[in-house]
């Protein structure tokens, strides 16, 4: 989200070739349109058998799944808009920044919920009924989505209480900081971007170590449970780096200033494409059950 919409800033002080331009765009879209064909095949896979949508694991994963296929959708759309239309309306920007946060705080909130489903399937196996069922998994759900309403539309609400009806009207490179420039929004965002940080590596970390303890003396599910912890934490740090990004952009600038485009569009691609392929990778081939029914509708 980030990076795609900080692309336009780029554009205008280091344009790149027609040539350079016409490549990244197709590549993206490529990357884009075959991620979340693979996704959409989980989905329909999913929604065909009872067996996954009666299972907490599974309706946690493909709400990750959905959640993936709004961000590549939009990343790929503020990409684009970077190298085209290159100013749009604040009003129609917010929307597309807005949903973007949206689905960039939910990722690490959810492959946390899902590291825990983990570990209580793992090292509480007796107790995994009872506490892991489909209504508490739609409350899981539905709260991951009020933490992250409440934390992103007082970005909008500060933005309506201190800029003009006019700026809403006016046309602007499609960026987080200018749609949303107070300055107090970019302290709540590093508040906010710490918290999560914290409290979901700790879960990462405890999880981990506790099916790590596990895995030696039981099953091989717990060997391959602590495997996925694993997968999850790979996916939590290519997710989390979109954290730190202003500041990692920051020191690309300096260190390439001539080759910031090439840079950036490097970032973009480990940062926002490549985290979204890796949960079709946990579930869509790791996963013998998913596995034998996927096959039936991928290549359909």
């Amino acid at each position: 989200m980030n990076v795609s919409s900080a692309n336009v800033t780029v554009v205008g002080r280091y344009p790149d070739s027609f040539s350079k331009a016409v490549t990244k765009n197709v590549i993206v879209v490529i990357l884009g349109i075959s991620i979340n064909y693979i996704n959409a095949t989980l989905i329909h896979t999913f929604s065909k058998h009872q067996i996954f949508y009666m299972n907490p694991r599974y309706i946690l994963f493909i709400h990750l799944v959905i959640n993936d296929m709004i961000q590549v959708m939009l990343t790929i759309i503020l990409f684009v808009i970077s190298y085209t239309v290159y100013k749009i309306n604040v009003s129609i920007c917010c929307i597309f920044i807005l949903l973007a946060v949206f689905t960039t705080e939910n990722t690490p909130l959810n492959l946390a919920c899902m590291a825990v489903e983990c570990y209580i399937a793992i090292c509480l196996p007796l107790r995994h009924v009872q506490i892991c069922t489909i209504k508490r998994t739609s409350i899981l759900i539905g709260l991951i989505w009020t933490t992250t309403t409440i934390s992103v539309l007082s970005d909008l609400f500060i933005t309506l209480d201190t800029q003009p009806l006019d700026f809403f009207h006016s046309r602007v490179f499609c960026l987080r900081t200018t749609v949303f420039p107070n300055p107090v929004i970019i302290i709540k965002r590093d508040l906010t971007y710490s918290v999560f940080l914290v409290i979901v590596w700790i879960t990462i970390f405890y999880t981990y170590f506790k099916i790590l303890f596990t895995a030696k003396t039981a099953s091989k599910d717990a060997k391959k449970a602590r495997n996925t912890i694993l997968l999850h934490g790979f996916q939590l740090l290519l997710c989390m780096t979109t954290y730190v990004g202003p500041q990692l952009l920051a020191v690309v600038q300096q260190w390439f200033p001539k080759n910031y485009t090439d840079s950036l569009f490097a970032y973009y691609i480990v940062v926002q494409v490549l985290p979204r392929s890796v949960s079709p990778i946990i579930y869509g081939i790791r996963d013998n059950t998913f596995r034998k029914y996927l096959k039936r509708y991928l290549l359909c």
